[in-house]
């Protein structure tokens, strides 16, 4: 029986999650070669196709440090995150790992922040998706309503109603910005009605995805790398280490492409599945993400060099935030004023490089590329919020409606409903590189969360079986701790204060609801999930995240 213990938190029994994670005999069939090509699939992505012009707007060509930095945080917390994914291989990712720690609040905690990093984040995917989406028909000459392209202008006149200085750069926006991404929005509801239905999406299409998107980024390399300018990379870094208050800088641009790195959980979660996990679970992680990282570092350096990547200033000279009316605003005259529009400003980054230098059509290949892929992207961010929501349901911290499962389709459809209409309101109104930001707040914590919780395991249960033991462990997990700490410091005042606004309304939530509610502090014996009758939403794992 689960009860609390003595101290006053609530922790569910390892124990018993063990003994069902016992019974699902995975047959350990993938080596370390399998693995890489796994993570590498999950990595690539997303973050590439719409982070690019954000995180150079916050480093110009430093942002090449950043996917250094983004890459060592992400690496360290994976080798955390290994060890109790190979313990505890069930649904609900990190709350459940941190329910079996270190009690109910903070499991409740990452739980709730969880929902920062799935479904913020498959709004920024929607959104990078719609940005592509106008691109290419503009391209067409189809020109998209820009009333409804984006919501540059609505937020410029919230500014602007709440007090903001109106300057020329914030009036801009407000007059020529549109009001909603109606696109993202579309996308969202398209995606949530799929999960809802349950329809299948097999791994082998999930394969060619990642084909498809590694192809247009060799593309994109072949033809930028040979016509690189070395001017193109100075200053290096005109924003210097960073600011803590505005998110600039190479550091605060790592805090953002943090975002272009998730995924790498899909190699953690395969180590039931892996051959020898305490050997080839390190080399699949490590040898995915040293891949990525030259990827992203030789696509950065392919735009950087073809036609720089300096950030924009205000009229004042002051370094504008990607995503901001105001930077919107300058964009737009820039364009106006018959400029070529800077990498920055660009929607669509690596299209728009590839257009610049004489490559029109293989940029609207690679922009097709991105079209086709992202989808699959905003379907498996949303798949694993509803799971995360749903095994909090199942414990009893959240309503029962939200465990509901269709008599017809079999999948949760209540808490898909709410996670769709969660994720198409916050990705109408908000840009790309806000919403990543707010997504990696989120993730920071859960994967910090993860790394404290591999030392509280070491301590409180060291002789208990661990089929993949994280290496230096008291080097590794402070090092993921620190770099959680130092990318969630560098990112922008407001992303701070969503996780920390967001975590108040959990706790208020939690102590008005979920605590009294709770199937743990009630004394209550359950099957865990995977014996219980789990949703089946035929949704097979992975191979194309981020």
């Amino acid at each position: 029986m689960d009860m609390p213990t003595s101290n006053g938190w609530r922790v569910k029994s390892l124990d018993a999650i063990l003994a069902t994670a016992e019974k699902k005999g995975l047959h350990r069939s993938l080596g370390a070669f399998q693995l890489t090509l796994l993570g590498v699939g999950a990595v690539i992505g997303t973050g590439i196709f719409v982070l690019t012009a954000v995180a150079a707007q916050k480093a110009g060509p430093g942002m090449m440090l950043s996917f250094c930095i983004a890459g060592f945080v992400c690496a360290v917390a994976a080798l955390c995150y290994s060890e109790l994914a190979s313990m505890v291989p069930v649904a609900g990712s990190a709350y459940t790992y941190t329910y079996a720690v270190m009690g109910e609040v903070l499991a409740w905690m990452v739980g709730w922040a969880l929902v920062l990093e799935y479904a913020l984040g498959a709004s920024a995917v929607a959104v990078g998706w719609s940005n592509h989406v106008v691109g290419e028909l503009a391209d067409r000459g189809v020109h998209f309503p820009n009333m409804i392209a984006n919501a540059d202008g609505l937020m410029a006149n919230v500014e602007l109603m709440f007090g903001a200085k109106p300057t020329q750069d914030l009036l801009n926006a407000a007059h020529t910005g549109g009001f909603i991404n109606l696109l993202a929005v579309i996308i969202v509801m398209a995606i949530t009605a799929l999960l809802i239905k349950g329809t299948t999406e097999s791994a082998t299409f999930n394969a060619v995805l990642v084909v498809v998107k590694l192809l247009a980024l060799t593309l994109f390399m072949i033809l930028t790398l040979p016509r690189m300018h070395a001017s193109y990379f100075h200053p290096f870094t005109p924003t210097g280490f960073g600011n803590l208050t505005s998110g600039t800088g190479y550091v605060g641009a790592a805090a953002s492409i943090f975002f272009a790195y998730v995924g790498f959980d899909a190699v953690s979660t395969a180590a039931e599945e892996t051959v020898n996990p305490q050997r080839n679970v390190p080399i699949g992680l490590i040898g995915s993400l040293t891949i990525c990282t030259v990827i992203y570092l030789l696509v950065a350096a392919g735009a950087i060099g073809t036609m720089g990547a300096q950030p924009v200033t205000s009229l004042g000279g002051v370094f504008l935030a990607p995503g901001s009316p105001e930077m919107a605003g300058r964009c737009a005259a820039i364009v106006n004023s018959g400029a070529v529009e800077p990498l920055v400003c660009s929607k669509h980054a690596l299209v728009h490089v590839l257009q610049t230098i004489g490559y029109p059509v293989i940029g609207e290949i690679v922009g097709w590329a991105a079209i086709i892929a992202l989808p699959s992207v905003v379907l498996m961010m949303m798949f694993g919020q509803t799971r995360v929501f749903f095994t909090m349901a199942r414990d009893g911290l959240l309503p029962a409606a939200f465990a509901k499962v269709h008599p017809k389709f079999k999948t949760p459809y209540v808490v898909t409903a709410v996670t769709g209409l969660f994720a198409l309101i916050f990705a109408g109104l908000l840009p790309v590189g806000s919403l990543a930001d707010y997504s990696n707040s989120g993730t920071l914590f859960a994967f910090a969360m993860v790394a404290v919780a591999v030392l509280v395991l070491r301590v409180k249960d060291p002789t208990r079986k661990r089929r993949f033991r994280t290496p230096i462990v008291w080097v590794v997990a402070p090092a993921a701790i620190i770099g959680c700490v130092v990318l969630y410091a560098a990112l922008d005042v407001t992303s701070k204060l969503v996780l920390v606004g967001w975590g108040g309304a959990g706790l208020v939530v939690y102590y008005l609801y979920g605590r009294s509610r709770s199937h743990v502090g009630l004394g209550l014996t359950e099957v865990h999930e995977l014996d219980a009758d789990m949703p089946v939403n035929p949704v097979p794992p992975f191979t194309g995240f981020e």
